[in-house]
């Protein structure tokens, strides 16, 4: 069943149940393998210790993925 918080068009429904179904979802911590917990808007933190900042609700954003892969075209130039 569809929460009742949204209302008002089956667009923002099916919008709601996306965000909703990544801040709920599992993660895996990038450097240790272990799960990642959401703490608090964009902050992450794994159950080894480390505190991460990423999106609102999921760990990486696209933009931070294109950041990283043009950090590391960069090394590999120089």
């Amino acid at each position: 069943m569809v929460d009742m918080l949204v209302r008002f068009g089956p667009s923002l429904r099916k919008l709601y149940l996306k965000v909703k179904k990544d801040k709920t979802s599992t993660y895996v911590c990038p450097k240790t393998g272990k799960k990642l917990k959401r703490v608090s808007f964009a902050l992450w933190k794994s159950y080894a210790g480390i505190l991460y900042a990423g999106g609102a609700y999921t760990p990486t954003t696209v933009a931070g993925e294109t950041f990283d892969r043009m950090l590391k075209e960069y090394k590999e130039k120089t």
